[in-house]
């Protein structure tokens, strides 16, 4: 049985055909915005979500996109000494860059492309789960095809826990 998606779905669905992906597109009941809610929508770890977080390069306005493991905060002073300076990026650059809303950023098929770092504890699952350009839609990829896929550089981007 097939599901309609909506556009921006089925547009990362027909991408992700098209550069050979073999998993569908999957529509959660409720949304996916967070880790946690996709986790639980899909029946991962949360860990096992490869979240999108855009930031802005200031020093050329580029967006720089780090695909992180669902249950770690992202270190910004690991992702600028890899790249440079970043400030925040807002919802109007996210969607004018990604072509995806705040919750949908899909790692592929992105307006501009990114500068684009993986998170390495990506690679310690079978499999993971990213968002597949709508609040609601996500597939289904292991870590090495994140990789392949995206052209990203994997990476040590987790925030290290303080010592208690």
């Amino acid at each position: 049985m097939s599901q309609t998606l909506p556009s921006s779905a089925q547009r990362v669905a027909d991408l992700l055909a098209s550069l050979g992906h073999d998993k569908p597109v999957v529509m959660l009941p409720s949304s996916g915005r967070t880790s946690a809610e996709a986790a639980a929508a899909v029946g991962c770890d949360v860990a096992e979500i490869a979240k999108s977080i855009i930031f802005r390069r200031l020093s050329d306005n580029a967006p720089v996109l780090v695909i992180a493991s669902g249950g770690n905060r992202v270190d910004e002073a690991k992702v600028t000494a890899l790249v440079g300076p970043l400030g925040r990026a807002d919802a109007r650059f996210v969607r004018d860059n990604t072509g995806y809303a705040i919750g949908g950023v899909c790692p592929v098929g992105h307006v501009v492309k990114p500068v684009m770092l993986i998170d390495r504890d990506l690679f310690g699952f079978a499999s993971v789960w990213a968002a597949a350009g709508h609040p609601h839609a996500v597939f289904n990829l292991t870590a090495a095809q994140l990789e392949r896929l995206t052209g990203g550089t994997v990476a040590d981007v987790r925030l290290e826990a303080s010592p208690a």
